[in-house]
């Protein structure tokens, strides 16, 4: 993801605000904006009626549309031609619920947790990538770890999936980790929670998000488990200081404005033709252009864990797709040998894409779930 959004940047002409930050020109005088955010169109699903692809294409902008369209669609994305949804383990105990949180807004949460009569080994608490949901292809991935006897806990991060926010807007990250802090210390306190141990799975985005929150409270997990995680930019993708310092400058005046649009994502994320075009069904995620407070928040982010990741001392698995052209396989590679953690194991995947959770062949979907049960059950016991 920082890949693609330093790309994105690079395609801009800040000269006019750059002039300022580099002493050749006058500081532009910001300008209350009455600014008109317009999303752009989105493409028709392929083998939906004209009434389906009439929801799918609302203005997703806040919650209460983001839900109705995800009820209108639930069935539908249940029944595709997927091995997650296919293959998805019967008996699994699933709960949703919403859950206020100290900002006033309401965060969607679920459960997956194993059968009637089969005890929980841990808790996996679930930190989404940008623009995602817990609510599409995770059903499936919980689904798989919960029949081994996993409780596994998400939520949708504010301004994305089901949850109260405006689509795609990160005013501020540490606000989504605090967030996360705030939901998991909740489901920790659940009774089935308290006397296990507990994980902290983080994709993309959330693998971001996962390692600040471990940073902010070292010692209230058990174990992390990474993939694909956001957490260095490349040096090669690095924005020219300039730029980015005349990105958080518009950030200051429009923070909700929009940037040119990025490249496919699922076709840069997805190898698998097929679930390619599959991800379309995904019809709550956020896949518009970046907002200009958002970008600037996940760089600073990703700055942020990269001066620290000598202080990340966890018990971690990290995974990857050796082709991985969103999230950099390398940068994985460079936490790996940064990190503290005395207990750490990297796997890459051979021409593994981004989502090598969902994108992937069938069997190398499989085989990355399976790493991740056995890494936990090689660290849990029965209580």
């Amino acid at each position: 993801m920082e890949r693609c959004i330093t790309q994105t940047l690079q395609q801009h002409d800040f000269s006019p605000y750059c002039r300022n930050w580099i002493g050749t020109g006058p500081r532009p005088k910001p300008k209350t904006t009455n600014l008109i955010i317009m999303a752009k169109k989105k493409p028709v699903i392929e083998g939906l009626s004209d009434e389906l692809n009439k929801i799918a294409a609302q203005n997703l902008d806040f919650a209460p549309a983001r839900r109705l369209v995800r009820s209108a669609f639930t069935q539908i994305q249940q029944n595709l031609d997927h091995c997650l949804f296919q293959m998805a383990p019967p008996g699994i105990r699933t709960e949703e619920w919403y859950e206020l949180n100290s900002k006033h807004q309401e965060i969607f949460c679920k459960s997956w947790l194993p059968k009637p009569g089969v005890r929980m080994k841990a808790a996996l608490c679930f930190c989404h990538g940008y623009g995602d949901t817990c609510t599409f292809f995770f059903e499936g991935i919980a689904k798989q770890i919960a029949a081994s006897g996993y409780g596994v806990y998400a939520i949708d991060h504010p301004g994305f999936g089901l949850s109260e926010g405006l689509h795609g807007y990160i005013s501020s990250f540490d606000d989504i980790v605090d967030n996360v802090i705030e939901q998991y210390t909740i489901i920790k306190g659940r009774p089935e929670v308290r006397d296990v141990p507990r994980f902290l799975l983080g994709q993309s985005m959330g693998g971001a998000v996962a390692i600040k929150v471990h940073l902010k409270e070292p010692r209230e997990w058990d174990g992390l488990v990474l993939v694909a995680p956001m957490c260095k930019i490349a040096e090669d993708m690095r924005p020219p200081e300039p730029l980015a310092k005349a990105l958080t400058m518009l950030s200051r005046v429009m923070p909700k404005a929009k940037l040119v649009p990025q490249k496919d994502l699922a076709e840069l994320a997805i190898r698998d033709s097929k679930k390619r075009k599959q991800a379309s069904y995904n019809v709550i995620c956020y896949n518009d252009q970046t907002r200009l407070k958002t970008a600037v928040e996940l760089l600073k982010a990703t700055n942020y864990i990269e001066s620290q990741l000598n202080k990340i001392s966890l018990p971690m698995l990290i995974l990857h797709g050796a082709a991985d052209k969103v999230t950099d396989p390398m940068v994985s590679r460079f936490l790996y040998e940064k990190a503290s953690s005395k207990d750490k194991t990297l796997k890459l995947y051979e021409d593994g894409y981004h989502c090598i959770l969902e994108g992937e062949p069938d069997e190398i979907i499989f085989t990355v779930i399976n790493d991740i049960i056995s890494w936990l059950d090689s660290r849990c016991t029965v209580h």
